[in-house]
């Protein structure tokens, strides 16, 4: 009798283990349920704020922050975006001569537009239709035709006072290492005096920093738009020379194409700045000489190793093309001389409008031979709204015999007109590293905004 209680009570002991191990195994699986219930919310929150903001992204360069069209002329765009919007004139008072509600459009498809000369309108555009989202400032400008180019140009550019490059070590009289300019200096200023005295050219700033024999010098410059003085005590070197330990540089050289020459004789070129190898910044121009070039060598482009086209510049009167008066982030611009006006061959074309260009065949103008040519490019994306001016355009080179040349878009083709429908609609800019066959391109509107 004792023993069948004992082992009632084994088995009573045991049920009680077998409960306690299924609410454990219980509150596992609850618990890995919970975590597995976090971590799915959690991954359906992450894919659906990836995918709004990318919805977002493409609906907002797909709409552009400024839209130009012609004056009293009649033009269509399409930008098919799920986006309403209300047109209101922009006068000098800020009022709108436009009843409110009166001008409203759907932009998933296409409108019509027919502006007057005088005035210019603000595009109000809220995503569905109610959601405000952007505004756009719609700018009338006069049509406009302009010369191709297509050559190729040697471009020298004089710094608007000295550049910093960067600082370095140097063995003073006693051994020991110095770089005064140290923490003091640093790459991209640009040094406009010394002691006052104005400095444009590198060999006048070493002169004046020798002619201090060891006094403290006050250098006058200009970092990121502000002007500073800052005081600098120059070192002597191993050779007996008084240094502050900073490179300099004082202009800059290179090979580049002509986009275009308008009706009054200016140019555009590069459809970029011109930037400092070094310190990858704008260079501030005081001016700038355009250079009639040849080229003398292509190396093809490879995919991961862009190419070049090599070009002999000779700087004589005799091959000056004319002045460079501004270097900005969209080109190069000047006024041609005669011998410049010589190489626009090519009969005027009107220019496109960026809500004018379609998705497919173009041709970029450029010269890889003996002249400017014609050669066939695909154009496989317009972003009315980059981020980077430069980049509006994306293209692939198709020509069989450009790709046998070149390989594709090389260096010192920057610059080269791209047309499309008869209309000159942009430049090209930059060539994909990955793929030499690719590149950007900038929009004629936006150069001609310089």
């Amino acid at each position: 009798m004792k023993q069948q209680t004992d082992n009632n009570d084994q088995i009573i002991e045991q049920a009680g283990q077998d409960v306690i191990i299924l609410l454990q195994n219980w509150k596992k699986r609850t618990k890995r349920l919970k975590i597995y219930r976090f971590s799915l919310c959690l991954a359906l929150l992450f894919s659906f704020t990836a995918l709004t903001a990318a919805l977002y992204y493409q609906i907002d360069s797909s709409i552009p922050s400024v839209l130009n069209v012609r004056a009293d002329q009649e033009q269509s765009f399409y930008l098919g975006v799920p986006a309403a919007a209300e047109i209101v004139s922009v006068s000098e008072n800020g009022e709108s001569n436009i009843p409110a509600g009166a001008v409203e459009i759907d932009l998933s498809k296409t409108v019509t537009l027919k502006t007057s000369q005088e005035a210019n309108y603000r595009m109000m555009v809220k995503l569905f239709g109610f959601l405000p989202f952007k505004e756009v400032n719609i700018q009338v400008i006069q049509d406009q035709s302009l010369i191709p180019v297509g050559a190729p140009i040697g471009i020298y550019v004089k710094t608007d006072g000295v550049l910093v490059i960067g600082t370095g070590e140097f063995k003073g009289h006693d051994g020991a290492s110095y770089c005064p300019g140290r923490y003091v200096l640093k790459s991209g200023d640009y040094i406009r005096c010394v002691n006052g005295h104005s400095v444009t050219e590198k060999e006048e700033f070493v002169r004046l920093i020798e002619e201090s024999k060891g006094a403290v010098v006050t250098l006058t410059l200009e970092r990121g738009g502000e002007t500073m003085n800052v005081d600098v005590t120059p070192v002597q070197d191993a050779n007996g020379d008084y240094k502050i330990g900073v490179w300099v540089r004082d202009n800059a050289q290179g090979v580049g194409t002509m986009t275009y020459i308008d009706s009054e004789g200016n140019f555009g070129a590069l459809g970029h700045g011109i930037n400092d190898v070094d310190t990858s910044t704008l260079m501030q121009m005081e001016d700038g000489t355009l250079y009639q070039t040849s080229i003398v060598d292509i190396k093809k482009g490879k995919d991961g190793n862009p190419g070049e086209m090599t070009g002999m510049i000779v700087y004589s009167d005799e091959n000056i093309l004319g002045a460079i008066t501004s270097n900005s982030v969209k080109g190069i611009f000047g006024v041609c001389n005669e011998k410049a006006l010589n190489l626009g061959v090519q009969d005027a074309l009107p220019i496109g409008l960026k809500q004018e260009i379609e998705k497919g065949p173009a041709q970029i103008l450029c010269t890889v031979e003996d002249e400017s040519k014609y050669y066939d490019v695909e154009i496989t994306a317009v972003h009315l709204d980059h981020d980077n001016v430069n980049r509006g355009i994306e293209l692939t080179v198709t020509d069989p015999e450009l790709l046998a040349i070149t390989g594709g878009i090389v260096q010192g083709m920057s610059g080269s007109p791209i047309v499309q429908n008869g209309k000159i609609i942009g430049a090209v800019t930059h060539v994909l590293v990955q793929d030499s066959t690719k590149g950007y391109g900038i929009f004629i509107e936006t150069m001609l905004d310089h």
